[in-house]
């Protein structure tokens, strides 16, 4: 089969799964597989198929009778949504705040697996700033936020991610052994601030902070980015108070 014709069919297949889904989102208390493969004007046998693909991964469940229903993956993924969305919209007011005080670039991070990804931002109005683009990803040990969400994970995860990861070098600055980033990441959980130095672009320096929900954990970070010469040392104090904010707000004292 040439490759075209399979990514088409696989694109088909994603089409079909939605409007299954689609259709079974309209049934309260579900719906059989003959109601549904009709009205999505799918055949039984591959209305089936998809729906059997769906309640492997939770998208769906299926009760004694045969009626499927929407499965906990939804409440898993709306709950992250929702999350993701009271964060920004917490945050922002803070990080604008931080970009009046500073006029340097602000941005939000979520971990995300070995990552973080950049979820908002705040940018100064001039010619030379630092840009990362909402959801764009970095390794955790060449940003400020990656290596205090380490140091807060404690030694074990540290070492167990430079394992994984192998710590690949992206300037002659990263750090790319296990005993220098557990040094690093622990005086960065004392302190309660990170720094990046030129560990993931040559110019660019970047100071991160945690923020924690009401349960206490750290599940975001917050830092200023700009051109290394600009930075400020006392810029760790003026996150430290937004993202404190910012922490209360979600519920952490």
């Amino acid at each position: 089969m040439p490759p075209s014709e399979a990514r088409s069919q696989s694109i088909q297949v994603i089409d079909r799964a939605a409007e299954l889904l689609e259709v079974l989102g309209r049934y309260t208390q579900g719906a059989n597989l003959k109601v549904l493969a009709i009205e999505a004007g799918l055949h039984p046998s591959t209305a089936y198929r998809i729906l059997t693909s769906l309640h492997a991964h939770d998208f769906v469940v299926r009760d004694e009778q045969g009626a499927y229903s929407l499965g906990p993956a939804f409440i898993k993924f709306a709950s992250r949504v929702r999350s993701d969305l009271d964060l920004r919209s917490i945050a922002r007011p803070e990080m604008d705040r931080l970009l009046g005080q500073v006029g340097e670039t602000v941005n939000l991070t979520l971990r995300e697996g070995d990552k973080v990804i950049y979820v908002e931002r705040a940018l100064p109005d001039r010619m030379m700033r630092v840009e990362q683009l909402i959801g764009s990803r970095a390794p955790l040990h060449v940003t400020a936020v990656g290596k205090i969400l380490l140091g807060d994970a404690g030694e074990e995860e540290t070492r167990s991610y430079a394992r994984r990861t192998g710590l690949p070098s992206y300037t002659v600055h990263t750090i790319n052994d296990a005993d220098t980033l557990v040094r690093v990441t622990k005086l960065a959980q004392k302190e309660g601030f990170a720094l990046d130095d030129q560990e993931a672009e040559i110019g660019v320096g970047c100071i991160g902070v945690l923020i924690r929900d009401s349960s206490g954990n750290a599940i975001a970070g917050l830092s200023i980015s700009a051109p290394l010469e600009r930075r400020k040392d006392d810029w760790a104090a003026l996150l430290k108070g937004s993202a404190a904010r910012i922490s209360e707000r979600l519920g952490f004292h």
